[in-house]
């Protein structure tokens, strides 16, 4: 089984996040996805409490679209992958990233060991990915993603325009705003 790992601080999800993970099933690139939202490791401003991401990833949670609940408590994605490897030995494991990703991949603590699992990246913002992963020494085992048209969003713009007159539900599936309101996150 080809299982896709999605490490981000969905801080909210978005309509592009869903997007991504619904194509690379739909399309076959991968039979599985699961989700891991992470905890505070950065010092990121305005990130909500976790369970908070994880209950408005949840709405999305399908058969093939696991929110992972466990490895959230993991600083490092090297380490997720390493955890995710151990159980799942005889499955192809393979990490998501956007493009924007792989410009400072070698700034990822231990980036070498994760250039040894599958990476699929998907293509935004016209980078070079080819010109990245030269750098990287990287010539195999990655999918680059071109056939999907790519949502340009970014959860910084959701929550600098949540109360605004934006058009909100260009960029958040309502159920995910509802859950915002509901809960009162992302007022300063």
């Amino acid at each position: 089984m080809k299982i896709g790992i999605y490490v981000g601080s969905f801080n909210p999800v978005h309509k592009g996040h869903i997007k991504i993970v619904n194509h690379l099933i739909d399309k076959k690139y991968l039979d599985k996805i699961i989700v891991i939202p992470t905890k505070n490791y950065w010092d990121k401003n305005n990130l909500i409490n976790l369970e908070h991401r994880i209950k408005m990833l949840e709405i999305f949670k399908t058969d093939n679209i696991i929110i992972d609940k466990e490895l959230n408590q993991i600083e490092y994605t090297y380490q997720i992958m390493d955890i995710l490897n151990k159980k799942y030995p005889n499955d192809e494991l393979h990490l998501i990233i956007g493009a924007d990703n792989i410009v400072d991949f070698d700034k990822w603590k231990n980036y070498q060991e994760l250039l040894s699992y599958n990476l699929i990246i998907v293509n935004r913002d016209n980078i070079d990915i080819e010109y990245h992963l030269d750098k990287l020494n990287k010539k195999e085992n990655f999918k680059i993603i071109n056939d999907l048209e790519v949502i340009d969003i970014s959860s910084t713009l959701i929550r600098g325009n949540l109360f605004n007159k934006y058009d909100i539900n260009e960029l958040i599936d309502e159920r995910v705003y509802k859950y915002i309101i509901d809960n009162n996150l992302y007022r300063e």
